[in-house]
């Protein structure tokens, strides 16, 4: 808290105030991220797009902002202190459960539109999220830069492997 307190050049006391611990303040950080997800997120514009086309725009989005500034930074911190502050572990479990909610009510739309039923909507978009979400942890903590044609790639492969099992979902 010293150091937020010095990078933002308040005193500890004014920081305190706005933010009484730190899971507060790991909550506004992560509620900042959603939000800034949200204003550009694919499966909220209202152009309909099919299931596969969707999630790969889905992906791709999340992928792209990922690897870049703040997000990639907060990422990181994730990753290495966790285990030491678990209410940042916290805060970044809600992220995962907003975009698994979201990815879900697209493939229950999608469903309905299809008229192909999906029993578990939930549980695909769970390992739809957890899988982006270790592709990228790989690719974060190797260092390694990713041109945007590698990624989608990836994720047109990754889509291609979850649809081709549709009719068990």
């Amino acid at each position: 808290m010293n150091a937020i307190a010095s990078a933002a050049r308040v005193s500890k006391t004014t920081l305190y105030s706005r933010f009484p611990s730190k899971e507060k303040l790991f909550c506004a950080i992560m509620q900042q991220q959603l939000d800034e997800l949200a204003a550009g997120h694919p499966l909220r514009r209202p152009v309909q797009l099919s299931l596969p086309e969707g999630l790969k725009a889905y992906a791709n989005f999340m992928l792209d902002l990922s690897f870049k500034g703040q997000i990639l930074t907060i990422n990181r911190l994730v990753y290495s202190e966790s285990n030491r502050f678990p209410e940042l572990g916290a805060a970044a479990a809600q992220r995962s459960r907003r975009g698994i909610a979201d990815v879900a009510a697209f493939i229950r739309q999608c469903a309905a539109a299809d008229r192909k039923p999906c029993r578990d909507a939930d549980s695909v978009a769970e390992a739809f999220i957890f899988m982006i979400r270790g592709w990228y942890v790989d690719i974060m903590l190797t260092n390694r830069p990713i041109p945007a044609v590698e990624r989608e790639r990836w994720v047109d492969r990754f889509v291609q492997v979850l649809m081709s099992s549709r009719i068990e979902w």
